[in-house]
Formats: C-alpha cells, structure tokens, sequence
C-alpha cells in the first residue's frame, strides 16, 4: 500500500481545490520544492503532482515549479495536468518524472494512451475523475455520459500501470474516501487502482489497511496532511507494520 502525498499546483504555489473549485483554492506553500523536500524526508515513498492551471487550460502551465520540484527531491513523481500528447509525455518522463497521468485525453483520445503505453511501458496512468457517478474532464468542468468502470475497461489491454480515481464530491472536503465507489472499480478491472479524494484521517488508512482493499495499489492524500489532521508518521508506521 503506497500513500502518496499531493502537491497541486495553482500559480506555481502549492494548493488544495474544494470539491475541484479553482475559485476555491487554499495556499499551503509558495515554494513546491520545499514541500516536496518536506514529503521525502517525512518518509513518503512516491509524490503525486498535478499542474490545476495546466488540467483546465489543456497544456502544462506550472513547467518551472514542476521541474525545481523533480531537481529537488529523489523519490520517485506521477505527474499529471495538461498532458495530452506524446511530445508531452516524453517531455516529461526525460525531465525525471517516473510516470505520467493521462486524464482529459482518455476519454477525448483514447489511442494517445495506447501509444504512450507502447512507447513508455510502465510509465503511464489514467486519472479517472467521477461527479456524481459520471467521469469529469477538463479540469473537472465538463461531464461525460460514462461511468468510471466504463471508462476504465476501455484501458484493460492496452498496458496502463495504474488507475487514479477521484469521487470529485468528496475532494478537499475531508469525509473520507469513498471506497464503495473505489472497490467497485478496483474489482472490476485488471489495473491496479489509487484511490484519490476525501482521505480525512487515520481512520481512512487503517481501512485502506484492510483485505478486501489488497487490491488497491495505494491512495492519494492531501489536505489532511497539510492541515495535521494525518499524521505521516503514524500513517506510515501502520503502513510499514501491515506490510
């Protein structure tokens, strides 16, 4: 089980959305770098990152706070927001990214993600957004007609490492994972899946420490450790002791 902290980037400052609002974004650090170097020497083992500004616009925006973060730290990253090319995956993962989420394009383009699986082999995630049961694209601002499994079984040939999925309505808000939501998911495809969204307390990580969620690859969390409602030690040490 990995527990991934998150650095979302808003304006090259580390931020957390409510429920995917940009308008309402909280300022936790104005040096990415420094929060990064903070994560590894707390004892995380991966970093998740996201660029918000790139998700909405369609292209990488925070570029610089990105790269000072991937010089800064040795664990290993998954970068995603505004991705959605092979030149932009490749651009990356030669950068020092160790992998690449891919969200918008899965569903926009779905032979993106194919080619990226072929040219970058292990390399490659799919970011699975839901609101309301139905995935979200374009930083969250548009809904689709499928449901996540949906959606994901559309990826179960084509070599995808992982599967990230976010309950949207319950991002930032601290009511804890959905893991209804997520085991169903999980269970219903041959891709590992990271549970993303609503991680609140210890409580979450001991469930995530359960048999039936084995099957999970890990989960993301980010403001109860910003805001000290998730102590890392403690976090990792059940980790460590359930391992």
């Amino acid at each position: 089980m990995i527990l991934f902290p998150a650095i979302d980037l808003k304006d090259g400052q580390c931020v957390r959305l409510k429920l995917g609002d940009m308008a309402e974004a909280t300022v936790f650090n104005d040096d990415p770098a420094a929060q990064a170097r903070i994560f590894e020497r707390q004892g995380f083992s991966w970093l998740h990152l996201v660029d918000l500004n790139g998700a909405f616009e369609g292209r990488p925006v925070n570029g610089r706070a990105v790269e000072a973060i991937l010089a800064a730290i040795k664990i290993p990253t998954q970068l995603g927001g505004g991705i959605r090319s092979l030149a932009s995956v490749e651009h990356w993962l030669t950068r020092g990214a160790r992998r690449v989420i891919l969200g918008t394009i899965a569903l926009r383009n779905p032979e993106i993600v194919r080619d990226a699986c072929k040219e970058f082999p292990g390399q490659i995630v799919v970011g699975i957004d839901a609101k309301s049961g139905l995935v979200a694209v374009e930083g969250w601002g548009e809904s689709s007609t499928l449901t996540a499994v949906e959606l994901a079984k559309r990826f179960e040939d084509a070599g995808v490492s992982a599967i990230i999925f976010t309950d949207i309505d319950r991002d930032g808000i601290l009511k804890g994972i959905n893991f209804a939501k997520t085991l169903e998911l999980a269970n219903a495809i041959n891709i590992p899946v990271i549970a993303s969204g609503g991680l609140a307390s210890i409580a979450d990580i001991e469930r995530l420490l359960q048999p039936d969620c084995a099957i999970l690859e890990g989960a993301i969390s980010g403001r109860a450790i910003y805001d000290g409602r998730l102590d890392p030690a403690q976090a990792l040490k059940l980790i460590r002791e359930a391992a």
